[in-house]
């Protein structure tokens, strides 16, 4: 009988060195416990968002990964004059064997932040593809039902021009405003939100350049071009765009979505889409544009204004830096108001262009004042001397 030769074949020896061989007390954890969550039990969001984007004082041992040409790295600071708590402590110096030691949790008081909404990227694509597909679905029936043809003759020419020339502010706030200020924020729950609202800016320009498309399509004599030249160069528009083309260029990126969401969305953006759109459109025989109008009214009103209230009332009522934080936004609502107060006294001429007229052009301004000072009065900040321009 012959025997079979063994091969000489290394055999594999479990050592037990292998990458999550070793126990811990958490190993068998289902949920992470680096952060103390908002509520009683962490949510989803709070996992992919909490200290997703590192921070060297905390846990991140060899410094930041990344830096900019001038030599600083990661997230400064000093982008924002705002401080939070422990904003002044200077970043631990590493050296060997320090492994990932750094301050206690929390790092700064900018990470103690939590977005109401719990937006990321999931809930971003879900929502706005929600308001897509009901946008799309009302403006498929306006056309099948021949809606358009209802409109009054001026109204056709206000949605060319005005309306169209909205579609300027949300793509110029979105694209250059918020992206901006997401970059330049120090903590990922700052980047969740603020991006959001950034692609909800830009989601409704989008939708307002297809509605413009599509209305050059259907009625006849309809002038898709029309906003270019309104935002360009109509008098009644100068004021809004001079005041959108300074928030663009805000270096602060606290003082950017503060100017935006806190001063210029009640006071201008408001005032225009709850103010005149939607309170003409119905009257002129539109009931479509409202769609488009009411889906980027709730986006601020119950999501952009929502995550910002709480961001500000944290700096505001920060355990070290309130002192230094209050007079800060109070300055910045003294900038802004005026400017914003010029800018939407600047569109009162469109108030009387429509064959069908809204409500007054004051009675609009107040309302929007009462609603702006509510949201100053939320803040515990002083409603400023200027809102009475």
């Amino acid at each position: 009988m012959t025997s079979t030769q063994e091969r000489s074949v290394p055999k594999v020896v479990f050592t037990d060195a292998e990458a999550g061989a070793k126990e811990f007390p958490d190993s068998g954890a289902r949920a992470f416990n680096y952060f103390t969550p908002a509520k009683r039990k962490q949510s989803h969001y709070e996992d992919v968002t909490v200290e997703v984007q590192p921070d060297p004082r905390h846990y991140l041992a060899q410094g930041w990964l990344y830096g900019f040409a001038d030599g600083k790295g990661g997230y400064p600071l000093e982008w924002t004059a705002l401080k939070a708590w422990g904003s002044d402590r200077p970043e631990p110096e590493r050296g060997p064997g320090s492994g990932g030691q750094g301050y206690p949790w929390p790092a700064l008081g900018w990470h103690e932040f939590r977005d109401p909404n719990e937006e990321w990227e999931l809930t971003l694509y879900r929502y706005n593809a929600n308001v897509v597909r009901q946008l799309n679905q009302n403006i498929e029936a306006a056309r099948q039902a021949k809606a358009f043809e209802q409109w009054k003759t001026n109204w056709v020419d206000f949605v060319a021009r005005h309306v169209g020339a909205w579609m300027h502010v949300d793509h110029g706030l979105g694209l250059y405003l918020f992206a901006n200020a997401n970059r330049r924020a120090p903590t990922n729950m700052h980047n969740n939100a603020i991006s959001v609202n950034s692609m909800h800016r830009i989601r409704a320009a989008q939708d307002l350049a297809l509605y413009n498309l599509t209305l050059s399509e259907e009625i006849d004599g309809f002038d898709g071009t029309a906003h270019l030249a309104t935002w360009n160069s109509d008098p009644a528009w100068q004021g809004v765009r001079g005041t959108a083309e300074q928030l663009t260029a805000i270096w602060d990126w606290c003082e950017a979505i503060f100017a935006a969401n806190i001063v210029f969305e009640p006071l201008v953006g408001e005032v225009f889409r709850s103010g005149l759109v939607q309170q003409a459109a119905p009257a002129n025989g539109d009931f479509i544009t409202p769609t488009l109008i009411g889906a980027e009214e709730y986006d601020y009103a119950e999501r952009d204004l929502r995550y910002t209230k709480p961001m500000f009332q944290l700096l505001i009522n920060d355990k070290e830096f309130a002192e230094h934080n209050r007079p800060i936004l109070q300055s910045w609502l003294a900038t802004w108001v005026p400017r914003c107060i010029t800018a939407v006294r600047t569109l009162q001429p469109i108030w009387s262009q429509s064959d069908a007229k809204p409500h007054r052009f004051e009675d609009a301004l107040d309302r929007a004042k009462n609603r702006f000072a509510d949201i100053v009065a939320d803040l515990d900040l002083q409603t400023p001397k200027e809102l009475s321009q």
